[in-house]
């Protein structure tokens, strides 16, 4: 296949090309040319689009599907679309399937579904079995079926020799764990942030302090053991510093930061709307300027749009009975623009591969095309006609947006 993208402005700092606005063209899957108004004879098709801008493709390393088990939520087909028009052209998926991936034949079913699809796939297999916390699951077996790291989806690692166990037996082969940050003892049956709004409202609440106390305790295991760690969606000012310091001392330590935690409070919560019912819950503006802080600085690796379809049985119920979880790869390029600038927003879009060990793209003659498409400059409100998902749970319905995806090109394969 032959492609021409007419005047692209190229959004790569680690590229020759940063700024420039220029025609790339494009055979067969690999970047052949980069240059001014290139004329080339006989394309397949030739790219015009309003204020076209292009990046190195968008990766997102937390995303939930519905398939197996819940395909009324989202099948991984449809997902992929929903990541590819919103300019995602790789995604981590997460094991909350049912049953939960946790073995080789899941690892090899969910890859074997994803490998014609131009958005690129990888598989986060289930720490423990079933994820239940009681037994260390198929890790190796997992790891040559070709998952990409190990933890159990919004369920924390409740036992610490469990957690210890696993942190060692990686090694053997590079494995990276994941522990989600919630002592659920002390967070009890809480609904949303422990504070003043939660006493206002009259909800139960998650302190922050669950959170920062599970981190305490997994840093600690990982200083003991060794080995590599990854902690998703890390939401309170304390965690961050407590990841700053670990960093500082030598901890082979990651963390990710959920995009609707970097612009919603828990203020939001008075309508008792269930769209921002959200795990881990919405937290204070500290929270959120520190969370930032993080993530400018280099403390927090990655963003994730935490993308988690809900059917509408299971959230426009009572708040108390709502599952958590919102959709966001819809919104998430709109969304972080509100509050970075563009070079920021594509930086944060583009950043997680490395940990992942996932070869990072480059946007050069003679490299395989990975490209995300893009306008930044248009602004909307979001709403209900935005969402590609089979599930319409978006907490940033009615939100002002900047920016418009157009698509993607990778894996010689277009989306557009």
């Amino acid at each position: 296949m032959k492609l021409l993208l007419k005047s692209a402005k190229i959004i790569d700092p680690t590229s020759s090309y940063h700024l420039k606005t220029l025609d790339i063209f494009i055979e067969n899957g690999t970047i052949e040319k980069i240059g001014k108004s290139l004329k080339i004879n006989k394309c397949d098709r030739e790219i015009k689009l309003k204020d076209l801008h292009v990046s190195k493709g968008w990766i997102d390393t937390s995303v939930s599907f519905g398939e197996p088990g819940y395909e009324e939520r989202e099948t991984i087909n449809n997902g992929l679309d929903t990541a590819a028009k919103s300019g995602f052209t790789q995604i981590a998926l997460n094991p909350n399937t049912n049953p939960i991936i946790d073995d080789n034949g899941a690892i090899t079913s969910v890859l074997s579904k994803a490998k014609d699809h131009a958005v690129q796939l990888f598989a986060i297999g289930a720490l423990t079995r079933r994820a239940e916390g009681k037994d260390l699951a198929e890790l190796f077996d997992m790891h040559t079926a070709g998952a990409i790291a190990f933890g159990d989806y919004k369920r924390p690692t409740s036992h610490p020799n469990l957690l210890k166990l696993a942190l060692q037996y990686a090694q053997n082969f590079d494995g990276m764990v994941q522990s989600y940050p919630q002592d659920n003892q002390i967070a009890g049956n809480g609904l949303v942030n422990e504070g003043i709004n939660s006493t206002y409202l009259g909800l139960k609440g998650i302190p922050a302090f669950a959170e920062e106390l599970q981190i305490v305790r997994d840093l600690a295991i990982l200083e003991y053991t060794g080995g590599k760690l990854h902690i998703p969606t890390i939401s309170t000012e304390k965690s961050v510093k407590l990841i700053r310091n670990a960093k500082k001392n030598g901890l082979d330590v990651s963390c990710s930061v959920t995009i609707h935690n970097l612009l919603f409070t828990d203020d939001v919560l008075a309508e008792f709307d269930t769209h921002m019912k959200v795990l881990p819950p919405l937290r204070t503006k500290n929270d959120v300027k520190a969370l930032i802080k993080g993530l400018k600085d280099g403390t927090i690796d990655m963003l994730t749009s935490d993308h988690t379809p809900i059917d509408i049985e299971h959230k426009k119920i009572e708040f108390e009975h709502a599952l958590y979880g919102t959709i966001g790869l819809e919104s998430a390029f709109g969304a972080l623009q509100k509050i970075f600038s563009l070079e920021e927003t594509i930086k944060f879009l583009t950043k997680g591969r490395e940990r992942f060990k996932i070869k990072e793209p480059q946007i050069e003659e003679g490299t395989e095309a990975n490209l995300s498409l893009f306008s930044p400059g248009e602004e909307y409100k979001f709403s209900k006609e935005h969402i590609a998902s089979t599930s319409r749970n978006s907490i940033f319905l009615d939100f002002n947006m900047k920016g418009k995806v157009y698509g993607i090109i990778n894996k010689n394969a277009m989306a557009i």
